[in-house]
């Protein structure tokens, strides 16, 4: 039976401010709330959104008077206010760890890396849903951990057998009380330098997860920057997974549903995790039948004989990269690949796509925020547009069959629209109004 005030929240002292009124905010506030704090005892405090109780800093220290601040791992640890509530003694706390003093005999699997942590975590779901009736799949994938702890205080679910999270860097900068039994890295690469003092830090940040393994952390052999990184740490304890293995000959991952080799990599990582874990065939067998992610190289079929790809998602050099040669390799003899290139910068090395101009038949097309600055990096040709409306417009005027039109732009969403997925699905709107011309 689950006690609802267990001995961690009632450790907390109160009041308690979650910081960041996100999904894991909103999910950690629920959970507090169902554990039987009272509402007086629970603030929240979100700069950008007016429902939140407090929008400024300053005045949730003065007014609101929090004893403790769970803070959502979209706001940085080192931003000064939260520093300096931390040196007055204000306990720093997060939703991970909230989750994770509700767990009893889990078995916990948890994958990170700069880029193929959310497919890896949704091939582990897979598997386990050709096999599982009872189990666990969320973190940053979409799904806070906190929703889990929720249905378990609600006695809406009874416990799993196992949880797999996906898991950002931002959240490994604060999770204490994390154990996994199973971890994996899949990839390093340049990401998120606007938070971070150096790759150096970031790269650190993501190996935390290592600290945090009881028993085996997985690898990606090809996962970019990552061996050359871990090549001077202690490799007890750490299997490096490569799709060549002779250990993966039997179960045919070569016929897998997903588009790109990248994702064989992926594939492999997942099921060197479930031969370790002890999952059965038909798990394996589960997630060589998943067909990816949405705006993750998601194939939307072909329109009037021209294929396209949302891959929104890609935010990173790395994930064009790969989208590009994944899209190229596949094009149907006599066609063309249109790109779609931009959004807004996050300080990237643009330059890391100069090599996408050796593939043929490709034509680049800029558009958005950071247009102008892709192209100049990257020096790749093309025609700049100030929006992905009028950039898919001259795009559909040129396409023709059969020829491909990928979105995988490099820069984030949020000079037109609020997220990754609004963006892609903005362009599926598009694609679908142009099926019906």
């Amino acid at each position: 039976m689950i006690v609802q005030m267990n001995e961690y929240i009632k450790n907390l002292k109160t009041p308690i401010a979650i910081v960041g009124m996100a999904r894991s905010g909103e999910s950690a506030k629920r959970l507090l709330l169902a554990s039987g704090l009272l509402p007086e005892n629970v603030l929240t405090f979100d700069a950008k959104l007016d429902t939140a109780d407090f929008k400024d800093p300053q005045e949730l220290i003065a007014r609101g008077q929090p004893k403790t601040l769970l803070v959502s791992p979209g706001v940085p640890l080192a931003s000064p206010w939260i520093q300096k509530a931390r040196e007055q003694g204000l306990q720093i706390v997060s939703e991970i760890s909230l989750a994770c003093s509700f767990l009893t005999n889990e078995k916990l699997i948890g994958v990170t890396g700069s880029l193929g942590k959310s497919t890896t975590v949704s091939l582990l779901g897979a598997g386990l849903g050709a096999f599982s009736k009872n189990y666990f799949v969320g973190g940053n994938l979409g799904t806070p951990f906190c929703e889990y702890a929720c249905e378990l205080v609600d006695r809406k679910r009874s416990v799993a057998d196992w949880v797999v999270l996906e898991l950002s860097s931002y959240q490994l900068e604060n999770c204490e009380g994390l154990a996994l039994d199973y971890s994996a890295i899949t990839y390093l690469t340049p990401n998120h330098l606007e938070r971070y003092t150096s790759l150096q830090d970031y790269y650190d940040t993501k190996w935390k997860i290592f600290t945090l393994t009881k028993k085996i952390m997985f690898l990606n052999k090809l996962g970019g920057e990552l061996l050359e990184y871990a090549k001077n740490k202690d490799l007890t304890d750490l299997y490096v997974v490569s799709k060549e293995d002779s250990l993966f000959e039997p179960f045919n991952l070569h016929d897998a549903q997903l588009i790109g080799k990248h994702n064989q990599d992926n594939l492999a990582l997942a099921t060197a995790i479930a031969l370790e874990a002890g999952w059965p065939k038909k798990a394996i067998e589960g997630m060589t039948e998943f067909k990816g992610l949405a705006h993750r190289l998601e194939n939307l079929g072909y329109v009037n004989g021209i294929r396209f790809i949302d891959d929104s998602k890609a935010t990173a050099m790395d994930s064009v990269i790969i989208a590009a040669q994944a899209a190229h390799e596949t094009l149907q003899h006599g066609g063309r690949l249109h790109i779609l290139l931009g959004g807004k910068d996050k300080n990237l090395p643009w330059e890391q796509l100069k090599n996408l101009a050796n593939l043929q038949d490709t034509v680049f097309v800029f558009f958005g925020e950071c247009a102008g600055l892709a192209q100049s990096k990257s020096t790749l040709p093309g025609t700049q547009y100030s929006t992905l409306k009028t950039a898919l417009d001259e795009v559909l005027k040129l396409a023709k069959s059969p020829d491909t039109v990928l979105l995988s732009p490099g820069g984030t969403s949020f000079d037109e629209f609020k997220s990754f997925e609004d963006r892609g699905d903005f362009f599926k709107r598009v694609v679908s109004e142009f099926a019906n011309l």
